[in-house]
């Protein structure tokens, strides 16, 4: 397919940045699914990424930020419009205080939990096995094992609506269960800090290693997948309510509920995103029809740009 006009006004407008023309989101989720974005582009700096987002606005485009895709589901068909992306050309922590530690919004949480260890800093250890970035991690107060991002993060540096920049105190970020005030449409990540507690690095990795273990015990980490499918309901879990209802291993064309955690939908070779709708569809209504709850996902769908 032919470069866009798009792509070609970005391209002249930044010589240096990394952009791509109908890229294909399979290599960048987590799923391995999704269409090809008319553009994309990986800016290298908090500065990059305000100039690229100023320059899409001109043009009266709207571009779709991502970090590392570990929770999103792409459609099938080809994207137009933009995605910026992120991910390792904006990555990096820095110890700024006896306690503290600034990452970059590409960061990935597992290495920022090395990290953590590394400086004998404890706090973070729930994070060592999500698969996503610091900026998504925030954006969606990201938790696991009795650990949440609300619990660690004291400031937040990002982009507003128009893309001045702006901090935000932990305390003001609206922290709830897998939500935060930066889920909505407007802001940019770029950064944020963390608060966290003295302790022995040893320790640290002791504990990070035996959460290791029980994800590796009990999570289908060896398939492609967007982490837990659904939000946990209201008086219930996720995993349980689709697992009494008799769905592990059912399948879709090539999306399947993992025989291992029903509360992970895998891609066990080719899987298409209409056959994880399809299939996330069916667990809601065998689901619903059972104990009367509607499952909500957790999974982002990204339909269009």
């Amino acid at each position: 397919m032919e470069k866009s006009l798009l792509y070609e006004a970005v391209k002249g407008a930044f010589p240096g940045l990394d952009v791509r023309a109908w890229e294909p989101m399979t290599r960048h989720t987590t799923f391995r699914i999704g269409g090809r974005a008319e553009v994309f582009v990986r800016p290298a700096s908090p500065e990059e990424t305000a100039a690229v987002c100023a320059f899409f606005r001109e043009k009266g485009v709207k571009p779709f930020l991502m970090g590392r895709g570990s929770n999103l589901l792409f459609a099938d068909e080809d994207l137009p419009g933009a995605v910026i992306q992120l991910a390792e050309n904006l990555s990096g922590v820095e110890r700024t205080g006896e306690r503290t530690l600034y990452a970059l919004a590409g960061t990935t949480l597992a290495g920022l939990a090395q990290t953590a260890r590394q400086a004998g800093l404890a706090g973070m250890e729930f994070a060592g096995g999500i698969p996503g970035a610091m900026g998504g991690g925030v954006t969606m107060n990201a938790g696991a094992y009795g650990g949440e991002m609300k619990d660690i993060v004291t400031r937040v540096d990002y982009l507003d609506k128009d893309l001045t920049l702006r901090s935000l105190p932990g305390t003001d970020c609206g922290f709830r269960y897998r939500d935060s005030v930066f889920s909505a449409p407007g802001r940019v990540i770029l950064g944020a800090e963390l608060t966290l507690t003295p302790d022995d690095p040893a320790e640290i990795g002791a504990r990070m290693e035996t959460l290791r273990e029980k994800r590796v015990a009990s999570q289908p980490l060896d398939w492609p997948s967007a982490g837990s499918t659904f939000k946990r309901p209201v008086g219930g879990f996720a995993a349980q309510m689709i697992d009494e209802a008799g769905l592990k291993g059912y399948a879709v064309g090539g999306a399947q509920v993992s025989e291992k955690h029903a509360g992970f939908v895998i891609n066990r070779g080719g899987a298409t995103c209409g056959d994880v709708l399809a299939l996330m569809e069916h667990i809601q209504k065998t689901v619903q029809a059972r104990t009367g709850i509607l499952l909500e996902p957790e999974v982002k769908i990204i339909r269009a740009l």
